[in-house]
């Protein structure tokens, strides 16, 4: 039988806690990593990509040589790793002359491989080959505009499996409201064909239009590159229902004595029990009884004096 460690201090109790699932998820981690061989343009788009994500990606810097996507035992190094720095998107770089400048884009359920889309790099343009206003330069951890253009993300099966990985990888952190002015970057992938897609990034400019909806300008600030897409491995079925669950919003806690209406709002209702004013204690220094007791005290020795004056004269 195998033996359950209960964590004895605050600090790893705390973060197991942040690893365990939740109602609502947090954003997606991106593990980044490379094989044994890689080339020059392969490592500026591994950086390129870690700059783009950055606090919110982890890098690994070293060569790996176990780890085989789209393989029988190949993945285990990847799920490992998964675990260990809590990422659920990952980046694999490799080179080879069958396969050059090879990216494998990933994403995990459970720390298990969930779905794999191989692509090829090519025409990649960094960030330092474009010109432009620094002042115009997006922010780093802001939130993105991704446009997908092109019928093939919706009618070839390779592209709309790489349209919800690439949407995974660039979208960061799922909010519910966001603020218009915070918004300074777009991803425009375009489909030029079945099985290649131009990927570019650019920075918003609002100009004046004349009215009060700013015109927006896009200005390509890097990195572009076109993804060709080699191989895709979907998900088996069993596999997609269990990710795809969601768990039941827990039910609110009603509330007594308390009803909310349109027009006005919340309302509410308050008990009073009856006052018995007649039995309440009163204190002995209250002016009221002093009053009373002082005019019961003169109305006696008025009695009392009337009544001698009474007697002596008779």
């Amino acid at each position: 039988m195998m033996k359950i460690k209960t964590p004895k201090k605050g600090r790893v109790k705390r973060e197991l806690d942040k690893r365990a699932p939740k109602l609502v998820e947090t954003g997606k981690k991106t593990l980044i990593l490379q094989g044994t061989k890689t080339s020059g343009t392969l490592n500026s788009v591994l950086s390129e990509i870690y700059h783009l994500k950055k606090g919110g990606a982890v890098r690994f810097t070293r060569k790996n040589d176990n780890i085989r996507p789209f393989e029988s035992g190949g993945e285990t190094s990847l799920e490992f790793f998964s675990l260990k720095t809590d990422c659920s998107i990952f980046v694999y770089g490799s080179h080879s002359k069958k396969r050059p400048n090879n990216l494998v884009i990933g994403r995990m359920y459970d720390h298990h491989v969930y779905d794999l889309v191989e692509v090829g790099v090519e025409n990649f343009k960094s960030i330092e080959s474009f010109t432009y206003d620094k002042k115009i330069a997006p922010r780093v951890g802001s939130k993105p505009f991704i446009a997908f253009v092109g019928e093939g993300f919706e009618n070839v099966d390779e592209l709309k499996h790489l349209k919800e990985v690439l949407l995974d990888l660039l979208q960061g952190k799922v909010v519910e409201n966001i603020n218009l002015a915070g918004l300074d970057r777009a991803y425009v992938c375009t489909a030029i064909s079945s099985n290649k897609v131009y990927l570019t990034h650019c920075a918003l400019r609002l100009k004046k239009s004349g009215t009060v909806v700013p015109r927006m300008e896009l200005v390509e600030v890097g990195p572009s590159m076109d993804l060709v897409v080699r191989r895709h491995r979907l998900p088996n079925e069993g596999l997609r229902k269990e990710a795809m669950k969601t768990a039941k919003d827990q039910p609110k806690k009603k509330v007594k004595n308390v009803s909310s209406d349109a027009i006005q709002g919340t309302i509410g209702k308050i008990y009073i029990p009856d006052q018995k004013v007649g039995e309440m204690a009163l204190p002995n220094k209250a002016k009221g009884v002093k009053r009373e007791r002082r005019e019961a005290k003169n109305k006696d020795a008025n009695e009392h004096a009337s009544k001698k004056q009474k007697e002596e004269s008779e």
